[in-house]
């Protein structure tokens, strides 16, 4: 059986795209993994992938990526809405509140999947170059700023002086 014959071109590009989302997702979750977080390398791929995944069956759905209307239509926009909206109520499960120190935890993580289903909505519509960039800022976020915010901390707390 040849491979050549069972995929278009189309069905390679879908395959690309979803497999560089995973791929950039995973690259999101290797840094929370390893800051310990309770989302890691197989949420974030899962969720910009299944976010590309949306992104295509709208795009499919509403008349395909060579079709005369382009690539946004208002199925298309629907989809988007609703993914938002669902990444909201995965977001929400990651952020707790600790009732003896009175503390919030959470939120960066909850931010990180929310930004992974916007670059897998980005590589869905095949914004390439804005998903890889987003990635990157997105990293820098999660290990540059947070060098930079212990900095800020540790100069905010002046020892006491007498």
């Amino acid at each position: 059986m040849d491979f050549t014959t069972i995929f278009t071109g189309q069905d390679l590009e879908i395959t690309l795209k979803l497999f560089i989302a995973l791929f950039l997702g995973m690259s999101l979750g290797i840094e929370r993994a390893i800051a310990g977080k309770t989302a890691g390398m197989r949420t974030y791929g899962l969720v910009t992938m299944g976010s590309t995944l949306f992104v295509i069956v709208g795009v499919l759905a509403s008349g395909g990526y060579v079709s005369a209307t382009g690539i946004f239509t208002d199925s298309s926009a629907r989809i988007t809405a609703a993914i938002i909206q669902g990444i909201g109520f995965i977001g929400a499960g990651l952020i707790f509140f600790k009732v003896g120190d009175a503390k919030v935890s959470g939120v960066t993580t909850a931010a990180g999947i929310w930004v992974s289903a916007g670059v897998g909505v980005a590589i869905g519509y095949g914004f390439y170059a804005l998903a890889i960039i987003s990635t990157i800022f997105t990293l820098f976020a999660f290990t540059g700023l947070w060098y930079i915010e212990n900095k800020v901390k540790a100069f905010a707390h002046f020892p006491d002086e007498d």
